[in-house]
């Protein structure tokens, strides 16, 4: 069954808000209980959402889609406007806070991807004794961990 909004409804029920975004009821009465999303409640305690919701339900998607964690949505969830529907300039303002993280991520996804081939290719799988890609194990000096993978 699908759900056709009128132009001028201002609210979305929970089924509504699922339907139009894509995600389960499930999800969205946990996004809320984690303080992602926001609903007014009727007088028969039904859950009643903004449309801009639905917005904030795909920026909590696509975030969660790049990795970020759901307390760091949250907090930069809260930055947005309560009194109106954000903007374009809104959600660049907010966005712009993950900018150098995810830079970085991307840098250490590409040190994995150019590495990894080092490791694979030669088939020792021998890191510790490996004299191509940790001659004399040098690299256990650092400390633990995948040293070379976690260091810029």
């Amino acid at each position: 069954m699908s759900t056709h909004l009128t132009p001028n409804a201002r609210e979305l029920t929970v089924g509504e808000l699922a339907e139009r975004s894509g995600v389960a009821t499930s999800a969205l009465r946990f996004y809320e209980r984690e303080g992602l999303i926001h609903s007014r409640r009727t007088a028969g305690n039904q859950r009643r959402y903004t449309r801009d919701t639905l917005r904030r339900v795909a920026f909590v998607r696509t975030s969660q889609r790049l990795g970020i964690s759901l307390a760091a949505i949250r907090e930069v969830l809260g930055l947005l406007p309560d009194d109106r529907t954000p903007t374009q300039e809104d959600w660049a303002r907010i966005s712009a806070c993950w900018r150098s993280d995810l830079d970085a991520r991307i840098r250490a996804l590409q040190r994995l991807r150019d590495n990894l081939s080092d490791c694979i290719g030669c088939g020792c799988l021998s890191l510790d004794r490996c004299a191509l890609s940790n001659p004399y194990d040098e690299l256990s000096t650092r400390g633990p961990g995948p040293r070379r993978l976690m260091e810029e």
